[in-house]
């Protein structure tokens, strides 16, 4: 927001990915841009859902804006980000990506950093344009997109349109390793033939940007934008981990618009900046338990979350050594979330609870101030903001449908106040030699999906407040099947704060660029998710519209959606994460460039020095390392090596979790047995019904299900993890490029080796080797 400054010159660490970096590494989805980033990672939960680790959280703790607008709302899911990839990086000139907590100048839900996608704007006058051609191997993609830009001395427009389609995945050496014939049968998924099934999709789009100069001291800015993503599915809920038959994703759609008047000198201020802003997300998640059960009810949950946005700031230039901003923002939110079961059985469709009540509002309010000095002939630069925020929330029980005589939900409402700020320090020690040091306090309030969710999630099924405190519920003291009640009862959350305190060392002269980040974030009243506990008795009773189909002794219970234990969201402890961020270029020759960074982060909770049941797990350490050679001045080649250590700092949460730990019990194993494995021919079926109980053995093993159980769990175990840890891998990678008069070629060999990786939260193996292709013509 406000002044442009080179990443230099201010106090938080910035990772910038430039135009350059989107054009020569063509992804399939948008979030793998962050492959090869300092201080971010990748985050992928399903072949079209995924996200952007910084600084080891994702999902609801970072925040995303477009052209410095509010894309994020408190109906994003918390450990994946479901709409990220409805943007395609043809549509974007940089990624900008804040590092560390960023609420004074974004708000909530950036603990751990705010991303911003700066879009391509007009490029000038007359016709111009880029037309895009590329391909990958390892999901047979094929994707296409186009910038064209036209205009003259006052006004220019630019038009980007895009459309890929990517078919049946192909990991590592052809193998999935949390599949669900290897999670509950312990057989290879050498059955799926080398690629995986239900991981194709089709995505396309485009946007509409108008820049026009009114005077020669107000400008006007439009842009719209439309995506879609059509058959998508949850590989991870499907043959990738619980075996279900049906987990998909419908009808992803995203409408995002603003119109922003730029004027100079207005009264006093320098400048002045207004925008308003629609943004309209929805989908349709289509699910049906019992891990293969042909007979389950298939729920339909829709969502539209609609998003009316204001924003403005006023800019102050003192004599060239003190900048002020003065600025806010307002987002009215509300959320369109008709559901329904449908009952194979019978036929029959009946009402349900959605994910969060239809019809529920959020309101959201921020008030800041940012300053920064300089000193010294430039040699110190001091910066600091402060912003007050606001945030609403209201379900009402008269939007609920009546069903069995009773309202799935009742009135709840939450408003919560807040403050937070940020310090910073830039000094110049000698000549190219600069050290910084920043303090955020950052803030999150509880949004939509923590205060009203009950439903399927990516990391199980999830239980509101208000239907877990009915039954009398109480907060566990893990994730895991095995929790015990802490005795503490489910409560209404509340904000989550944190302190991060960060010190850089920058070096940038005679051909070397380095940068060196330590930094350490202590969150508190960190919202974590921990089994749900309730008094004995809870089986046949509702969650929402899920009836509860077992529990434990020690109280924890499941619904047939998922094959972990009913969580809830709770203020439940503080956590603690730390590491440092390493990055260097250095032009060895006139042709040769050394490029590399290091990134290792660690997790914590505070009490005891486990690893925290925050949403995504923790990424492991990681770094890269490329040699680029210009061999002509039209010609290029790098090659390369990313890495990853083992993470074996797993919560209870990442190991119930079916993309991270996949633990399975004997029940689980018994369900797929007869269901999933059934409807895949690998029991057998002596009367053609899967699971009537009938199917007794495993037909190429000819074991039995107790057999099976022993051979998976071991002897006498129930509830273990498929993976304790996941190893660490090396990708060696090459790539190279060759420029024509108005053409340039891509292309890259990934992964040459076709090695194993997969990080935490993950819902799908990374890919195995990889041949790329792109062809970039300019007109």
């Amino acid at each position: 927001m406000g002044r442009a400054e080179s990443k230099e010159a201010i106090p938080q660490a910035v990772t910038i990915i430039s135009t350059e970096r989107l054009r020569e590494r063509p992804a399939t989805v948008l979030a793998q841009i962050a492959e090869e980033q300092v201080g971010v990672s990748l985050q992928r939960t399903s072949p079209t859902i995924g996200a952007i680790f910084v600084r080891g959280l994702t999902g609801k703790n970072v925040s995303l804006y477009l052209d410095g607008v509010r894309y994020t709302n408190s109906a994003q899911r918390g450990g994946i980000s479901t709409f990220f990839n409805l943007h395609d990086s043809s549509s974007l000139q940089a990624v900008e990506l804040l590092r560390g907590a960023s609420s004074a100048q974004y708000g909530s839900d950036s603990l751990g950093g705010s991303i911003n996608l700066v879009t391509v704007n007009p490029t000038g006058k007359g016709l111009r344009g880029e037309f895009n051609l590329s391909g990958a191997a390892a999901d047979l993609s094929y994707n296409s997109s186009s910038n064209i830009s036209f205009g003259n001395e006052r006004t220019g427009a630019a038009i980007n349109m895009f459309l890929k389609r990517a078919n049946t995945f192909r990991p590592a050496r052809g193998l999935d390793s949390h599949a669900a014939v290897t999670r509950f049968l312990g057989l290879s998924s050498a059955i799926y033939r080398g690629r995986m099934p239900d991981t194709a999709f089709t995505q396309y789009g485009g946007s509409f940007r108008i820049d026009h100069t009114i005077s020669s001291d107000k400008n006007l800015f439009f842009r719209y934008q439309r995506s879609h993503q059509d058959g998508g599915k949850r590989w991870d809920q499907l043959g990738g981990g619980d075996g279900n038959l049906v987990a998909d994703l419908r009808n992803l759609m995203g409408d995002f618009g603003y119109l922003r008047l730029v004027k100079n000198k207005l009264s006093v201020f320098d400048s002045a900046s207004f925008t308003f802003s629609y943004n309209s997300q929805r989908e349709e998640r289509v699910n049906q338990g019992g891990q293969g059960n042909p007979l389950g009810t298939v729920t339909h949950q829709y969502e539209r979350t609609s998003v009316w946005g204001g924003s403005g700031f006023l800019e102050k230039n003192f004599s060239n050594r003190n900048d002020l901003l003065i600025g806010g923002d307002y987002y009215y939110e509300r959320i369109k979330s008709p559901a329904y079961t449908f009952n194979p059985l019978d036929g029959s469709f009946t009402l349900s609870r959605p994910r969060i009540p239809h019809r529920a509002r959020f309101r959201t309010l921020g008030l800041y101030v940012q300053d920064s000095f300089r000193f010294a002939d430039d040699r110190v630069r001091i910066s600091g903001a402060l912003r007050y925020n606001h945030g609403s929330y209201q379900s009402f029980g008269n939007n609920s449908p009546i069903v069995s005589g009773r309202l799935l939900w009742e009135d709840d409402a939450l408003s919560v106040d807040d403050f937070s700020g940020r310090i910073g320090v830039v000094g110049r020690l000698m000549r190219g030699l600069n050290v910084a040091f920043n303090y955020s306090r950052g803030v999150r309030y509880p949004g939509m999906t923590d205060l009203g969710t009950i439903g399927l999630t990516g990391d199980g099924f999830e239980a509101d407040f208000s239907a877990a405190s009915a039954l009398g519920g109480t907060i566990g003291n893990s994730a895991s099947a095995e929790a015990i009640s802490t005795g503490r009862a489910v409560t209404k959350q509340e904000s989550e704060f944190s302190n991060t305190f960060d010190a850089s060392f920058r070096y940038s002269r005679k051909g070397l660029d380095t940068d060196l980040t330590v930094f350490v974030t202590d969150i508190k009243n960190t919202i974590t998710k921990q089994a749900l506990i309730l008094p004995n008795g809870a089986v046949g009773r509702f969650l929402g519209d899920q009836q509860i189909v077992s529990q434990r002794p020690n109280g924890t219970v499941f619904v047939s959606l998922s094959t972990v234990p009913v969580l809830v969201r709770a203020n439940y402890s503080d956590a603690r994460m730390y590491g440092f961020e390493f990055e260097f270029e250095s032009r060895v020759t006139a042709k040769t460039e050394l490029r590399g960074n290091y990134t290792a982060i660690k997790s914590e909770d505070v009490a005891d020095g486990l690893p925290p049941n925050i949403e995504g797990g923790t990424p492991p350490s990681q770094g890269v390392f490329n040699i680029r050679y210009q061999a002509l001045s039209r010609v290029w080649l790098e090659t390369g090596l990313s890495f990853a250590g083992r993470q074996d700092r797993l919560s209870s949460l990442d190991l119930s979790d079916r993309r991270t730990g996949a633990t399975r019990s004997r029940t689980q194993i018994q369900n797929y047995f007869r269901r999933g494995a059934c409807m895949l021919g690998l029991t057998n079926n002596p009367d053609g019904y899967c699971g009537t109980g009938d199917e007794t053995v495993l037909l190429s093993t000819n074991e039995t299900i107790f057999q099976v159980q022993n051979r998976v769990l071991g002897v006498g175990n129930d509830n273990v993890p498929l993976f304790r840890y996941l190893p660490g891998f090396a990708l060696v990678n090459i790539r190279g490029g060759i420029k024509f008069e108005r053409g340039t070629v891509y292309w890259a060999v990934e992964n040459i080796f076709d090695q194993f990786n997969r990080k935490p939260s993950w819902g799908m193996d990374g890919s195995g080797r990889n041949l790329k292709l792109q062809y970039s013509v300019r007109f």
